[in-house]
């Protein structure tokens, strides 16, 4: 039976507008982040959600309760959707990291897998654990549709493992996930097959009033 899986990156956080490393740190979510959980909310009450599950930290947890509360669903945590622990890189910006070792920096630009920064969770590890949450939601609630909430590198390493793509390349096969924004994947036995990708869940803020640009 095919479970559909809505993969979503948590709000914006604090440390987004400096572009830091946040790992395994529990940084709070920017008002702008309340809000963006606030919309997946709202989204997911009309999107025919069977099941609501996360990861333990809090910025994920708190993206995923509106929508829980929206649907009358208690959130199912799971510890294998925690994002990547950084190690050196946590709390760091890539700029502050290459003043220091700009090596380091080149290599895990070139093979996130091979070139990880020091001290951090191996990337095979994070997919393993990755992908065993993600099949577990599948098998506990077959031919269901399950809002997940987690984090930005960590839903990238699981698509590659779990697509058959290189871990060592997931920033450059995937850039980013925006915040709030939803991926959809099936997952059926053994396979899995991509659905959506980065698919926004609220409207694009209105244009600034004002003249319209040259050529519209």
């Amino acid at each position: 039976m095919t479970t559909r899986l809505l993969l979503v990156r948590h709000g914006e956080t604090e440390w987004h507008a400096e572009n830091r490393y946040a790992g395994v740190t529990d940084v709070a979510l920017t008002p702008r982040g309340v809000a963006q959980a606030a919309g997946l909310g709202t989204w997911a009450t009309r999107s025919g959600v069977d099941a609501v599950a996360c990861s333990p930290l809090s910025r994920a947890r708190l993206t995923a309760s509106p929508a829980a509360v929206g649907l009358g669903l208690a959130v199912e945590v799971q510890e294998g959707l925690r994002e990547v622990d950084f190690g050196w890189g946590e709390g760091r910006t890539i700029e502050e990291m290459a003043e220091e070792d700009p090596e380091a920096v080149r290599r895990f630009r070139e093979d996130a897998e091979s070139g990880a920064f020091p001290g951090s969770e191996p990337v095979a590890r994070a997919a393993a654990r990755a992908t065993a949450s993600l099949r577990d939601l599948a098998d506990r609630h077959p031919g269901g549709r399950v809002l997940v909430v987690a984090h930005n590198t960590l839903l990238r390493i699981a698509l590659c493992e779990l697509l058959g793509l290189p871990l060592g390349r997931y920033r450059r096969i995937f850039p980013r996930l925006d915040n709030g924004a939803v991926t959809e994947i099936e997952i059926r036995g053994a396979e899995t097959a991509l659905r959506s990708l980065n698919v926004p869940t609220a409207p694009p803020p209105a244009p600034a009033p004002g003249p319209s640009p040259a050529g519209d």
